[in-house]
């Protein structure tokens, strides 16, 4: 307990949520408060919440990583699933073996797009951020062409629609698939020997190759991981609109990095938690919904996302006690004087 409340980044993050949570309260008059209104926000977080994990594992990574294909991956691995499990199984016949289908479609659809990002990242050389944006472009223009550019309804599958909009004493099935992942993830990075390489790959991607780390099995598994988790995303959202499309969630991609860069998440990688990522997820969530009840356009709400990722990635760039007049950086500055000129006169 001790070794968490000594962490500045986590600190204020929980001061962030608090101070939302008295606003939105106050603001709202109690409404915020509602046991409806927070079951609806456990019900939409974990969609952004896997994107931002996946994001954070391909940071974390080092060497300028970075996942841009998250909800490209989520939205086909959805489309995928939702053209090619009708041809097996027919929902009204068989309702579970509809929902297990389409799980399985979709996860593998999320791991194969995963791995096509690891295997040109690490493999082929290709620079992270350039190679997801365009894998998102492909991943988006396939489940186009799928999908006809058009919405596709799932079929009525009761377990497939418990999935999505369901309770467990009164928590959110998708918050509880959420939890658990974020859980699972944080896991591998504090005790595993797969997260200690993956802080040292990048900390120090030369160190990590002398002290024999696999690199590019390191990276395959990173972007195979955040493919896989997109196609979770991709099931969460096709169970709880009982529907698909290829531009669903356009924002979703500055959210998500938004959100792993509050976490204090290091875009140089070789650091990041998950329980900062979950209350920086929170803190996002609590915006949006103060957002909602405060009646306030979605164009002002991807104005502000834009903003706060602007100022949060200034804030790690600069430190202010470099400002401060007294501080001993300053002082050394100003104490330095000029050295005297040589004199080149030959006394007599």
């Amino acid at each position: 307990m001790k070794r968490h409340f000594s962490d500045p980044q986590l600190n204020f993050l929980v001061g962030i949520n608090i101070l939302i949570l008295v606003a939105a309260t106050a603001l709202s008059h109690g409404g915020f408060l509602d046991v409806y209104n927070f079951q609806s926000m456990a019900s939409q977080l974990p969609e952004l919440g896997l994107l931002a994990i996946g994001v954070s594992l391909a940071m974390i990574s080092g060497n300028g990583g970075i996942d841009l294909s998250g909800v490209g991956m989520a939205n086909l691995a959805g489309v995928v699933a939702a053209v090619v499990t009708p041809l097996v199984v027919d929902g009204d016949a068989s309702p579970w073996g509809y929902t297990g289908a389409f799980i399985g479609v979709a996860l593998a659809t999320g791991l194969a797009g995963g791995l096509l990002n690891g295997w040109l990242i690490a493999r082929v050389g290709l620079t992270p951020i350039l190679c997801t944006l365009g894998t998102q472009l492909i991943f988006t223009g396939a489940a186009v062409v799928l999908s006809h550019g058009t919405s596709v309804r799932i079929a009525n599958a009761d377990p497939m629609s418990s999935l999505g909009n369901d309770n467990v004493y009164g928590v959110p099935i998708p918050f509880v698939i959420f939890m658990a992942a974020l859980l699972a993830v944080g896991w591998l990075l504090r005790y595993s020997p797969f997260g200690i390489r993956l802080f040292l790959l990048g900390t120090n991607a030369k160190a990590a190759r002398y002290a024999g780390i696999p690199g590019e099995r390191m990276l395959l598994s990173v972007y195979a991981t955040s493919g896989l988790l997109a196609g979770i995303a991709g099931i969460i959202i096709a169970a709880r609109t009982a529907s698909v499309k290829s531009d669903y969630g356009s924002s979703y991609l500055l959210i998500a990095i938004l959100i792993a860069v509050m976490a204090g998440v290091r875009p140089q990688g070789g650091y990041g938690r998950m329980v900062c990522l979950f209350f920086s997820a929170m803190a996002l969530q609590f915006l949006s919904s103060t957002f909602n009840l405060l009646d306030i356009s979605n164009f002002f709400r991807d104005c502000a996302w834009g903003a706060l990722l602007l100022c949060f990635l200034a804030s790690a760039r600069i430190n202010p006690r470099d400002f401060a007049l007294f501080s001993p950086r300053a002082s050394a500055t100003l104490d330095q004087t000029p050295p005297e000129p040589a004199n080149h006169r030959q006394e007599g």
